[in-house]
C-alpha cells in the first residue's frame, strides 16, 4: 500500500480494513522525508504497519493512533518540539507507548535522560536494519505485555467493585495480614460463620479458587489502592 508524500506533511500508511486494526503499528516521527520513507519500507518488510509523521505536533494532533498496539520511533532534533518533549508529554498524559529514539545527534546526557524516562532504546544514525528491527520487536513485545497487564488490572478492579464494604474489609484482612477466620471474627466483632460466608462471597466475586490466586489478584491493583485498601475500605 502506497500513499503519496508531500513536503511538510506526514505520510500515513494505515490499515485498509478492520481486520488489521489490532496489528502492531510502528509510528515513525522524523522531519526528513527520506528517512520516513526508508523506515516505513523497513517496517513493512518486517511485517509491521508503519505510520509516519514529520513532527511531534502532528503526532499529538492524531492522538487516537497512540491507542493502537505498537511503538514509536522518534528523532530527537526536529523543528518545533523535540522527540524528548514528546516523550515527556505522553508520560504526562499517561500514555505508556514504548519509544525508540533514533537520532544523528545524540550524546550521553540525552541518552541517559531518554532511558531514565522509559525509552526502550536510544540508537544513533546510521544504524543497521537488524539492530533497529530488534529494538522494534522488543518494544512491541513490551507494549503487548503492558496491554495484557492493563486488561487484568481492569478486570480485577471491576470485580473488586462488586464487593460490599464488609467483604472488602475481610479481603484486606486475608491478603495483607493473613488473618484466619476466627481472628477476623474477633477483630470485627462478628461470628466466624459470618466471616466464612463473606469470605466465600469474596472468592466467588473475585473469581478465584484459592487464597494464592486472591493474593495475586490483589497485587495487580494500583499500589495507592492497595495501601488505602481500595474504595470503601
Amino acid at each position: 500500500m502506497r500513499i503519496n508524500q508531500s513536503a511538510g506533511k506526514s505520510a500515513l500508511l494505515l490499515p485498509q480494513d478492520k481486520n488489521n486494526a489490532a496489528e502492531p503499528i510502528v509510528i515513525v516521527v522524523d522531519d526528513d522525508a527520506a528517512v520516513r520513507e526508508g523506515l516505513s519500507e523497513l517496517i513493512l518488510s518486517a511485517g509491521f504497519q508503519p505510520v509516519s509523521f514529520a513532527s511531534t505536533q502532528e503526532v499529538l494532533n492524531a492522538v487516537d493512533i497512540l491507542d493502537s498496539p505498537g511503538c514509536l520511533i522518534l528523532d530527537v532534533h526536529m523543528p518545533g518540539a523535540s522527540g524528548l518533549h514528546l516523550q515527556h508529554r505522553l508520560a504526562e498524559s499517561g500514555i505508556a507507548k514504548p519509544i525508540i529514539f533514533l537520532t544523528g545527534h545524540g550524546n550521553i546526557p540525552m541518552t541517559v535522560q531518554a532511558m531514565k524516562a522509559g525509552a526502550v532504546d536510544f540508537l544513533t544514525k546510521p544504524v543497521s536494519d537488524q539492530t533497529l528491527l530488534d529494538a522494534v520487536i522488543a518494544a512491541i513485545a513490551l507494549d503487548g505485555a503492558r496491554r495484557a497487564e492493563a486488561i487484568i488490572v481492569k478486570r480485577n478492579l471491576e470485580r473488586l467493585g462488586t464487593l460490599t464494604h464488609r467483604e472488602r474489609e475481610i479481603l484486606r484482612e486475608v491478603v495483607t495480614r493473613g488473618r484466619l477466620n476466627k481472628q477476623i471474627a474477633f477483630d470485627l466483632g462478628i461470628s466466624e460463620v459470618t466471616v466464612k460466608l463473606h469470605r466465600a462471597n469474596v472468592m466467588r466475586k473475585m473469581e478465584v479458587r484459592s487464597i494464592g490466586e486472591l493474593i495475586r489478584a490483589w497485587e495487580t491493583l494500583p499500589p495507592t489502592m492497595r495501601e488505602s485498601g481500595g474504595p470503601g475500605i
